[in-house]
């Protein structure tokens, strides 16, 4: 174990109360780390310590904690002398029961766990819990307060940590990024975080990379890369990188506090420059970043067994284990802890020494109290504009085209022009905003660009509101701390590749998920994603770009987290749209199409079918009210059409079909109502499909996921669902269909399987398909687009059916509205 001892020097950064101080916290926080790993009982080692007094199973992990609390104890220096704004993004997945240390030691955690009193028995409490069933988990996750980053997966540490930063100018958001994670592709790209980063009205970045050298069982690369290259590396990024390096405390102490006031000098200038207008040039700032290299397992056992412990990859988890079977090793745990001298840390009662409370900062500055980091606290509602004033104008179904996306994007122009002054709204993507036409943005803010514009350049400015990186982690990153500092957004993104963050997906709504059962964090808004440019519409692109699986990644989440939503229109996705921006603590999966396309519904048609999230479109129906002959569903824009198209081809060819369509916008009221908030009951579910009769579903994703929905309902044998089933290629929009079943052609075909008379009386209809199928495949081949009669489709209004025959949500029962929270 390493002796403390304070500060020989003299005339230093720091004086030697204020090294002898920084040094106390730190250890009273190592004591704290050490104690929650191993201590069931004995907090404060106050009688020999007995193998009873320690937990049965030793979880956690202490090799990364150390340099945590030694870069926690130097913020709150620079916090109290500075009065700063500062947050503590904690990047080391294993770096938990360290930041649980420090809030405590802060006393923020006792105000929010009252019974983890800054005492004996509140730190036997606090010891027992960490790791332990009922408890908290190992990494810094929710229940930690301070925390907007969980850690238990690595390389989001900095994406998170500029999304914090931007348009919160006088935020400092320090983030540890270790040296394991430091190898994550995700944080490779994050490090480019500071070309968006505006000075003159962001906040600041202050990265700290921790250098201990070791992961699991392995050396680290950059901790073993020689120093000038690592220095290039960092240069290259556009940082000014600093250096800490040694192990002896009080010359480290010395070094981290000289460098933290550079740092922090640093950044004031930057700031101080932008928003004077003094700096000279207009170039991007080169922000500082600290390399902190200290000791894996810092000032704990040096060797364990004769094999080396500190400086090493053993000290990660749990330096000492076995204690039952190895009494030495229980000797070796209390000399360890003693070590820190406790006697001195805390006083009679257990509670921390006055000179450590007063090292920490005060109320909210504090960095386990700062509101940015319980974002719920600073939320405020987006304002938005009606939908009423975007709306196509529609006079009946199928009447008039739009590209649903791009009436979408006016409606975004709207949001963000009402919340620039806020400026509590952004939208990120990879390259996509104009691809997914969302273009109208442009017309009220940039891109965020902070390198050179070129005369030829558009859409790029200092001030946009537009994040765009071909990073798909970094851009889910940026949202996701952008979103948890308490503002609201939309990530915008091509279907396909929405599957690269699908763990970064599971990661928050986990986060959200635990959040709910912690009475102090306050609700943050919604997680919403724009998926366009979907599978149906990348005929052009070929199979590399077709994929609507991140629907199902979405369904495996827990059922009150996570909504999708399949708007057929433009006016339903309108609704949608201005539906999630009003929701929290949810993650909203929105799929639409960008090309033209029939429009159906009005703009109230479309409200009353949107809140309740499934209805039967009486005016594309032929059963008049009646018990149908078929049900065909679809979800979806392209399954609408094509569903739409067969209905009208039955209509011409057996008008006596009795015919309900029903269409699904939102997916989750396919499960039942105990499964689900948004679930319908078992009798309205039979309401809408019978409990008897065939139901042909055209899906716009994989087939088995309307199965899954649904496997437990009356009717679900009668089920019988066409979608994706991975067949692709580069070809023409319909043959994309035709490919996958999806077509009229063979949505008529499963019609006709299902009714065997009907079948039999009209063999000759079924024959007609197969021909149309076979037509179809040598016109593509022979013309390279599909069919006129597919190109000129239009939607033929029934002659019986009134001009404004209203659409009827549900039939025979009441209307569920959509809950907003």
């Amino acid at each position: 174990m390493t002796e403390h001892t304070t500060n020989p020097a003299s005339g230093g950064v720091l004086s030697n109360l204020e090294a002898r101080d920084i040094d106390a916290y730190w250890r009273a926080a190592n004591y704290l780390t050490i104690g929650q790993i191993y201590l069931l009982d004995n907090p404060l080692l106050r009688e020999p310590l007995r193998l009873e007094h320690v937990k049965p199973r030793l979880l956690g992990h202490w090799g990364t904690s150390p340099g945590l609390s030694f870069i926690y104890a130097h913020l709150n220096r620079v916090i109290r002398l500075r009065d700063a704004n500062v947050i503590y993004v904690c990047g080391p997945g294993h770096g938990g029961p360290a930041i649980v240390a420090n809030t405590y030691l802060e006393g923020i955690y006792s105000e929010l766990n009252p019974d983890m009193s800054m005492d004996e028995q509140g730190m036997r409490k606090l010891f027992r819990q960490f790791s332990f069933p009922g408890g908290i988990p190992s990494h810094a996750a929710p229940d930690v307060p301070g925390s907007i980053h969980e850690g238990g997966e690595l390389g989001y540490a900095l994406s998170h940590a500029y999304g914090a930063a931007f348009d919160n100018p006088d935020l400092v958001v320090a983030c540890v990024v270790g040296d394991g994670e430091a190898e994550t592709g995700p944080m490779a790209t994050a490090w480019h975080s500071n070309k968006f980063l505006n000075p003159e009205r962001d906040g600041a970045v202050l990265p700290i990379l921790h250098l201990n050298g070791y992961k699991i069982a392995n050396p680290t690369i950059l901790a073993r890369i020689p120093e000038d290259e690592l220095r290039a590396l960092f240069v290259g990024y556009g940082y000014e990188p600093l250096f800490v390096e040694g192990h002896e405390p009080a010359l480290m102490h010395e070094r981290m506090a000289s460098v933290v006031d550079d740092a922090f000098d640093r950044i004031r200038e930057i700031q101080h420059g932008a928003r004077t207008g003094s700096a000279t040039g207009t170039s991007r700032p080169r922000w500082p970043m600290i390399v902190l290299r200290s000791p894996k397992g810092w000032t704990g056992p040096k060797e364990v067994d004769g094999l080396k412990t500190e400086g090493f990859w053993r000290s990660h988890q749990v330096p000492l284990s076995s204690l039952a079977e190895n009494p030495a090793h229980l000797k070796l745990l209390e000399d360890w802890l003693k070590s820190y001298r406790p006697e001195e840390l805390f006083d009679a009662a257990g509670a921390p020494v006055a000179s450590i409370r007063a090292s920490a900062p005060e109320g909210t500055r504090r960095m386990g109290a700062n509101p940015h980091a319980n974002g719920g606290l600073l939320r405020k509602s987006l304002e938005l504009p009606a939908v009423h004033d975007h709306a196509v104008t529609i006079e009946r179904p199928g009447a008039v085209k739009a590209e649903s996306t791009r009436v979408m994007g006016k409606f975004l122009r709207a949001v963000m022009e009402l919340n620039e002054a806020a400026k509590n709204f952004r939208i990120v993507g990879p390259d996509e905003t104009a691809s997914n036409r969302l273009q109208d943005v442009f017309e009220v803010t940039e891109r965020a660009w902070m390198e050179t514009i070129l005369p030829e350049d558009v859409h790029l400015g200092r001030d946009g509101r537009v994040l765009e990186i071909l990073s798909e982690h970094t851009c889910q990153g940026w949202l996701e701390g952008y979103l948890l500092t308490g503002r609201h957004g939309l990530f915008s993104c091509y279907e396909a590749f929405i599957h690269i963050v699908d763990s970064m997906f599971n990661q928050h709504a986990k986060w959200l998920d635990a959040c709910r059962d912690i009475p102090w964090r306050r609700p943050v808004a919604s997680l919403n994603y724009l998926l366009s440019s979907h599978v149906w519409h990348q005929e052009h692109n070929g199979f590399s770009h077709q994929d609507p699986g991140f629907i199902d990644v979405a369904l495996n989440k827990k059922a009150d987290i996570v909504r999708v939503y399949l708007p057929p229109d433009a006016n339903t996705l309108l609704c949608v749209t201005d539906h999630v921006l009003q929701t929290w603590n949810r993650i909203n999966v929105i799929v639409a199409g960008k090309p033209p396309s029939w429009q159906w519904l009005s703009m109230d048609k479309a409200i009353v079918h949107c809140r309740t999230g499934i209805g039967i479109w009486d005016w594309a129906s032929t059963d008049n009210g009646e018990e149908p002959d078929v049900v065909m569903a679809c979800a979806g824009d392209v399954p609408t059409l094509e569903t739409l198209a067969a209905v009208q081809i039955l209509r011409h060819h057996i008008p006596e079909l009795r015919i309900r369509v029903v269409n699904v916008v939102d997916l989750m009221t396919l499960q039942p109502k105990e499964h689900h908030p948004h679930g319908l009951s078992d009798r309205e579910f039979d309401a809408l499909f019978t409990t008897e009769k065939p139901v042909i579903f055209a899906y716009h994703g994989y087939p088995w996921t309307i199965h899954r929905l649904t496997y437990r309902r009356t009717n679900h044998d009668n089920i019988h669902v066409r979608g994706y089933n991975e067949e692709g290629t580069t070809t023409t929009p319909f043959d994309m269909t035709v490919l996958n079943g999806l077509d009229r052609y063979h949505l008529v075909q499963s019609v006709l399987d299902r009714l065997p008379k009907v079948k039999g009386a009209n063999i000759g209809l079924m024959q007609d398909m197969e021909g149309k199928l076979l037509e179809h495949r040598a016109y593509i081949r022979a013309h390279g687009q599909d069919m006129p009669e597919i190109l000129g489709w239009k939607w033929e209004e029934r002659p019986d059916a009134a001009p404004d025959l209203p659409n009827k949500p549900m039939s025979g029962f009441r209307r569920k509205a959509i809950r907003t929270a």
